[in-house]
């Protein structure tokens, strides 16, 4: 399994904006071949910052799959207007079980 952990800088007043695009986003990124699971989380410190964690089969599922995929057009159609910079996007495994 591969996490990707996104974060995204929200346009400070877009907050609510963002969730409500989110809310439609997330049924976008759920059809993805290789989508796991998805967590939406907001800075309490930072409140127009976001942190995305998706769950993944593999990172080619994100980075091949879902990217070159009809679907990421649409996600990004919903979200890329709300965001005040570029997203960071990382991917990561596990090194040690539980």
């Amino acid at each position: 399994m591969i996490l990707e952990i996104a974060t995204f800088d929200i346009t400070p007043g877009g907050q609510a904006g963002f969730e409500q695009a989110f809310a439609e986003a997330r049924k976008v990124i759920a059809q993805a071949q290789g989508h796991l699971g998805h967590e939406l989380l907001r800075s309490h410190e930072q409140p127009a910052q976001y942190v995305l964690l998706v769950r993944w089969e593999t990172v080619e599922d994100h980075t091949e799959g879902f990217r070159g995929s009809s679907l990421f057009g649409q996600w990004r159609a919903l979200l890329q207007p709300f965001f005040a910079t570029a997203p960071s996007v990382g991917h990561f495994h596990s090194i040690a079980a539980r």
